[in-house]
């Protein structure tokens, strides 16, 4: 051969040279490359956690780490009702990276640590870690949040709760379908909607027959009916509503019996999901299951609403979370990528694009902290009821945001966003899920209506938590006098709802940002989301904005 024949082969065997392209967002410390998570943690009450979450940010930034959230959601669960042999099991099979996420998760407290330490600043530390976690892997969170919202509606029982609650709180996960005396710790699950009802649960057809003899630690009855909609099927008891003699009540509702017989709770098959893929979800039918009451009969949705509170709660989390994810991916990908002779994200229209996703995280972030900290703190009547307003605005507006922050954020990225090897399919079809979940946006829209309705301090929290940004910018002050004028028109006010509970949400986070964040991070977002300049698409932000400021505080640095 000679050397034109050498030559010609290897000019056909090299076409490019791979250059101008991103790397993988992976082997940095997610907590201490996110400013604004760190600066919350020290302001809501939980510098005590610093060292833990520099620990936990390293583990949930590594490029391991990640890789399970991958797998988990490229091999979902998957159902056997009975073994080989014809026995009824009802098994959920999960990947081992599944497994993995959900043992860290109850190993650092993420479903109980503020009802085992209740410090202060507890709720802000579990609220920290969450955030971290769930930017690895949402779906996981399902199983998490339902356990830690089931211990208050368990102590609303004492003798349901000092059975169970030592096992629910134990950091000991423990996967296997046994019955619940021969595990060291449990996970708990939620079956409360219907075909017929969703949302309505006041709708629900399953019927709870009192049993004559007592079994087990309380008023013993037996479920018949079928549950829509129960999630983490795998989980070893669920809080379920029925239908009692007195009302609909609430139970608590075991996979085995006390006698070890497996409980007549039977899994019909799992839901086929657009998101929170490696998350169980499933329709099940109780044939005569057995159940125990929890809280009075007939106040089912009383004893089950201050468990609804923390799952929404911890939606807030998530999409804060999902939104974090996004914009780390479009930020890191910019400060890479070269196009028309500049670097992205040194141009000025990208700029503007990058520097409002990261106003729209840091405002959700925000919120979701400064409610952590109320819920360190409900003894405390301001606190208490800010909770009560605040968690369905918060739910409403931060869930409602993450979808089209998750689809700029990808548009950031350009086609290689839209590929399935890249995160950002699984943050844009993860998105929706919470704004869904635990009440759409209507139901939390009106659930603000009744708060407010019902309970006047409420309203008086929501408007002295404003007033500690009073003066910081003019376009807050003629905000909250705005809403002073719509909540005092009572007329059409439903129809209205979603109007004022938009308003309400951005002048609490415009308030906070004003008080704890940069100005250069605050100014521009009271400009576009409270004075009216931009705010119709992401990237609308005023001229003199400091966006390169704003893009190196979000943005992450790899070693």
């Amino acid at each position: 051969m000679n050397t034109r024949d050498t030559l010609a082969g290897t000019w056909l065997a090299e076409t490019h040279t791979v250059e101008n392209v991103s790397r993988e967002l992976a082997d940095y410390n997610a907590y201490l490359q996110d400013a604004a998570l760190q600066d919350a943690v020290a302001r809501e009450g939980a510098a005590w956690a610093h060292q833990d979450l520099v620990a936990f940010g390293e583990l949930t930034g590594s490029a391991a780490y990640l890789e399970h959230g991958v797998l988990a959601n490229r091999h979902g669960p998957e159902l056997d009702t009975h073994d080989r042999f014809g026995n009824r099991v009802d098994l959920v099979r999960f990947h081992p990276s599944y497994h993995t996420l959900m043992r860290t998760a109850i190993e650092h407290g993420l479903h109980a640590s503020p009802w085992t330490d209740p410090r202060p600043g507890a709720h802000v530390a579990r609220a920290a870690r969450t955030y971290l976690h769930t930017q690895v892997e949402a779906g996981h969170g399902c199983p998490i949040t339902m356990t830690f919202a089931a211990v208050p509606a368990l102590r609303s029982t004492p003798a349901l709760a000092r059975l169970w609650e030592p096992k629910i709180t134990a950091r000991v996960y423990d996967p296997r379908n046994l019955p619940d005396g021969q595990k060291a710790g449990l996970t708990i699950g939620m079956a409360m909607t219907e075909k017929q009802g969703g949302s309505d649960v006041r709708a629900n057809t399953t019927r709870a027959h009192p049993l004559g003899a007592a079994q087990g630690p309380g008023a013993a009855y037996e479920l018949v009916g079928h549950k829509y909609f129960v999630s983490a099927p795998m989980c070893d008891a669920f809080l379920v509503l029925a239908q009692a003699p007195g009302g609909l009540s609430c139970f608590l509702l075991p996979r085995w019996r006390p006698d070890g017989r497996k409980n007549p709770m039977q899994v019909l098959r799992l839901k086929r999901k657009m998101g929170n893929v490696s998350n169980a979800s499933s329709e099940t039918e109780l044939r005569g299951a057995l159940a125990w009451m929890v809280g009075e009969e007939g106040r089912g949705v009383r004893t089950i609403i201050e468990m609804v509170a923390m799952t929404r709660f911890d939606c807030m989390i998530g999409s804060s979370a999902g939104q974090r994810a996004a914009v780390s991916q479009a930020l890191h990908h910019c400060a890479h990528r070269f196009a028309f002779g500049r670097r992205l994200d040194q141009q000025p229209l990208m700029q503007n694009v990058l520097a409002d996703l990261v106003l729209e995280n840091e405002g959700a972030l925000a919120l979701t902290m400064r409610l952590a900290r109320a819920l360190d703190h409900r003894d405390q009547a301001h606190e208490d009821a800010l909770v009560r307003l605040a968690t369905p605005v918060g739910k409403y507006w931060i869930c409602k945001r993450t979808p089209q922050h998750a689809y700029e954020a990808m548009e950031c990225i350009g086609g290689s966003g839209v590929m399935e090897d890249s995160p950002m399919p699984r943050l844009f079809r993860e998105s929706p899920v919470n704004a869904i979940w635990e009440g759409s946006g209507n139901v939390q829209c009106l659930d603000v209506l009744r708060a407010m309705q019902k309970s006047p301090e409420v309203v008086e929290a929501f408007f002295h938590e404003l007033a500690a940004a009073r003066g910081a910018h003019p376009a807050l002050d003629r905000q909250v006098a705005a809403l002073q004028h719509a909540l005092a028109d009572r007329d059409d006010i439903e129809h209205r709802a979603r109007d004022i509970v938009d308003r309400m949400a951005l002048a609490l986070q415009a308030a906070l940002l004003l008080q704890h964040a940069p100005a250069a991070v605050a100014e521009p977002f009271c400009a576009t989301r409270l004075a009216g300049e931009g705010a119709h698409n992401f990237g609308t932000l005023p001229r003199g904005t400091d966006c390169g400021t704003i893009i190196a505080r979000a943005t992450p640095q790899l070693g």
